[in-house]
């Protein structure tokens, strides 16, 4: 597989990304060369999932948002969620843009020097949607539901667990 380079002359992962991307049939929108955007449906929600290549921090983030936004009302409540389960995560971090009451996943994956290779793009893609899936419920629990953080994650991690 070829890799494209960016106008830098540094290997753009963008382009590895956007391969995975066709692969799985993800519809996949190139909004410039460093950005690509994209919609993956998931057994919750649909996932808004953005990808930017940061040629001077030799760095590729991924920010996947969730399809639903969270009512003043219940913004303490998830804050404390986010950080519960922040704990729970090795990779990437769930966010809350306040302003816009929106819940996002974000990672990076940092190259120093390397060439991305298309594994490690379909990983970062994989860990999002995977953490996204995970907790999807307990971020619905509190939102919709009106639980307090800690019985929506216990809820959300049973039911995850007891699938077969």
């Amino acid at each position: 597989m070829a890799i494209a380079n960016s106008r830098h002359g540094h290997a753009n992962p963008v382009d590895l990304v956007e391969q995975v991307a066709s692969v799985h049939d993800w519809p996949a929108e190139r909004t410039n060369e460093d950005e690509l955007t994209m919609t993956i449906a998931g057994t919750w929600a649909d996932y808004h999932v953005s990808l930017n290549w940061r040629t001077d921090l030799e760095s590729l983030h991924i920010a996947c948002a969730f399809d639903f936004k969270v009512p003043d009302a219940r913004i303490g409540e998830i804050y404390r969620l986010v950080a519960q389960i922040n704990e729970q995560l090795w990779l990437g971090h769930f966010d809350i843009w306040a302003s816009e009451g929106l819940i996002m996943y974000r990672h990076g994956l940092m190259l120093n020097g390397s060439v991305a290779t298309p594994n490690q793009c379909e990983a970062l893609l994989r860990s999002a949607l995977e953490a996204c899936e995970r907790y999807y419920q307990a971020f619905q629990f509190v939102v919709w539901a009106g639980k307090d953080s800690r019985h929506a994650l216990a809820s959300a991690m049973f039911e995850t667990e007891g699938r077969a």
